[in-house]
This record gives structure tokens, sequence and C-alpha cells, in this order.
């Protein structure tokens, strides 16, 4: 998952992402090395707070153009 680049790409913490989006640090930090992986719901948060597609996220495309609603 491109969590990690897109956290980095913003010059964020994982402390500063999981308060935007109210979840726990060591989760962000767990989905990032892979040791858990995220629910479809958190997917969409991260998708949704940096503008990506969940493709994108999940490294199953390399555009990261967020799908048209």
């Amino acid at each position: 998952m491109r969590l990690k680049y897109l956290r980095k790409q913003k010059n964020l913490s994982q402390i500063q992402l999981a308060m935007a989006l109210d979840l726990n640090q060591n989760s962000i930090s767990r989905y990032e090395t892979g040791a858990h992986q995220a629910d479809y719901a958190t997917l969409i948060k991260f998708a949704d707070y940096f503008n990506v597609s969940l493709d994108y996220l999940l490294e199953r495309t390399d555009d990261p153009t967020p799908p048209k609603k």
C-alpha cells in the first residue's frame, strides 16, 4: 500500500495522520509495514484524505486520479 509514500508527500507524521482521521498511530504504523490490513472503511478514509483512488492506494494502478462521482 502507498500509505507511507502519500503520508510523507504531505510531510505528515504518523500521529498527525492518525489524529486527522481519528485513528490510532499504532494502526497507521502497522498498515504502513504490512503487519495489518486496513478494513474497507479505513481504506476509503485514506483515499478520501489523500484524494486518490482505492486502486492507486492499493498499488493496482499508477494513476492516482479518484473516480468521478
